[in-house]
């Protein structure tokens, strides 16, 4: 029942297999994730199931198997067996609960937790009232979330000349947004450790990492399942810089736009940010640049969080997405009438300018929808706005 459900490396002569032959291979698990590429980056199947389930099909060693009629194995005597011959019984399973349950031993181990782990206890901890921030560290790193920060917040803007970051479709999860499983060597999270001395194998996870923006910024929508439909038939994080039109990393579109001064949009279909509330999702995606989402619909917890990160929900009108306005990428954005201020769940006017010089004007929905979310949202997110508090 793991969270994070990473399962360490393939042995190297099937991973080899799998990537040479565009293999559809699958994962059947009891933990609770089965995003795309979590448990593997290869593995583009993931199956959820209880543990006696997993053991039946890795012994099969297939998932395309109806446990009901196939064997799941020959025995030592040479004849089949089934899962009715291996599954336990209702008193086999309670006779191993006793079993297991040592109430004693779990009181001796956890009764002082101070004395219970000596190696733990040992190990060489900072003291003081504030952190020791380590510039050398590639695990813990001072996050840029107030730098500027100032007592009161700035006015709120329309945002102009901004361009489409990524342009997705339905069901879009936070593991797409912000992977926690393996970090791809060639990725820009991969390629940033490699230069600062740390060998691939020693990588951990975007999950172990969490506390270091320098590795969850370049893994933000690095996922290598994740499909940008202005790089059509390309998986990964991938994206086309423009007006060059230049193909590269998500991340790297990221840097030159924000060098160059130019606000960011995504664009998505249905359900965007399904999944578990990861706050990287919505931080990674502010600290790229993007100041907006527009989406047809998103998951709760998701559009809360963007919010909470000072970026702008918005929501297409019924029967309106990117491909129903034809939207691939080349387009300037104007979002107008957020200087005059926000009220929850307003429309807001959205100018697209298509490379021919056409214009096309749609009303979005401001998906700000109580009053303490546009105070958020108008002290540039959650933490200035409490920051602020507390200065008050």
């Amino acid at each position: 029942t793991t969270c994070i459900g990473n399962s360490g490396p393939l042995d190297s002569g099937i991973e080899q297999a799998v990537t040479q032959n565009d293999l559809v291979t699958a994962a059947v698990l009891s933990g609770n994730r089965n995003f795309e590429a979590r448990i593997h980056q290869n593995i583009k199947a993931n199956f959820l199931m209880s543990p006696p389930l997993v053991v039946a099909f890795a012994l099969a060693g297939r998932a395309d198997i109806d446990l009901t009629s196939e064997p799941i194995g020959t025995g030592g005597d040479g004849r089949p067996v089934f899962l009715r011959d291996v599954w336990p019984t209702n008193a086999e399973v309670e006779q191993a609960l006793l079993a297991s349950v040592d109430a004693a031993t779990y009181r001796r181990l956890y009764a002082d937790l101070a004395a219970a782990n000596p190696l733990w206890m040992e190990i060489p901890a900072a003291t003081g009232t504030v952190y020791a921030w380590d510039p050398a560290s590639t695990y813990i790193q001072q996050p840029p979330f107030f730098e500027g920060f100032s007592r009161e917040p700035s006015p709120l803007t329309d945002i102009r000349g901004a361009r489409a970051l990524a342009i997705f479709g339905d069901s879009v999860t936070t593991d797409h947004i912000s992977p926690a499983g393996a970090i791809k060597a060639s990725s820009p999270a991969g390629v940033y450790l490699q230069s600062l001395g740390v060998a691939p194998p020693d990588f951990n996870s975007y999950g172990s990492r969490r506390g270091n923006d320098r590795v969850m910024t370049r893994g933000t929508f690095a996922n290598v399942r994740i499909k940008n439909l202005m790089v059509p038939g390309v998986e990964g994080g991938v994206t086309r810089h423009q007006p060059d039109g230049d193909q590269m990393p998500i991340y790297d579109a990221a840097m030159r736009y924000q060098k160059e001064g130019v606000p960011l949009i995504i664009f998505a279909g249905q359900e965007y940010g399904t999944g578990s509330s990861r706050d990287w999702a919505a931080k990674g995606t502010r600290l790229l640049g993007v100041r907006a989402v527009v989406a047809q619909s998103y998951e709760r917890i998701h559009r809360s969080n963007l919010v909470g990160m000072g970026v702008l929900p918005l929501q297409f009108p019924e029967g309106t997405n990117a491909a129903s306005l034809g939207l691939d990428g080349t387009e300037t954005f104007e979002l107008e009438g957020l200087s005059g201020g926000l009220a929850p769940r307003q429309e807001t006017p959205l100018a697209i300018r298509r490379a021919d010089g056409s214009v096309t004007r749609i009303a979005l929905r401001v998906r700000i929808d109580t009053p303490i979310e546009t105070d958020y949202y108008r002290h540039g997110g959650i933490l200035p706005y409490v920051h602020r508090q507390l200065l008050a």
